[in-house]
């Protein structure tokens, strides 16, 4: 089963359908990539069984990257410096 929805398609569908402020990867752009992958790497070690805190490939790639989120001008989104 793939992904049909865009990470643009996620974002717009949380704030106009469930009402939040920002979609969840815009929110991982705002706070950072690196502390994501920080957070999913703890929780990845505390429960190594647990499928749903297996890393995310595409973070550890963004990271890789130097792409951070807002505070290195890319993660997901481009931002403006």
């Amino acid at each position: 089963m793939g992904c049909d929805a865009s990470f643009e398609d996620i974002d717009i569908a949380m704030k106009l359908g469930a009402g939040y402020p920002m979609g969840p990867f815009e929110l991982s752009d705002y706070t950072g990539l690196d502390l994501s992958k920080h957070i999913m790497e703890g929780w990845s070690a505390k429960y190594p069984d647990e499928p749903l805190f297996k890393p995310s490939a595409v973070i550890n790639k963004l990271v890789s990257q130097g792409k951070f989120g807002r505070k290195t001008g890319e993660g997901f989104y481009k931002y403006a410096k």
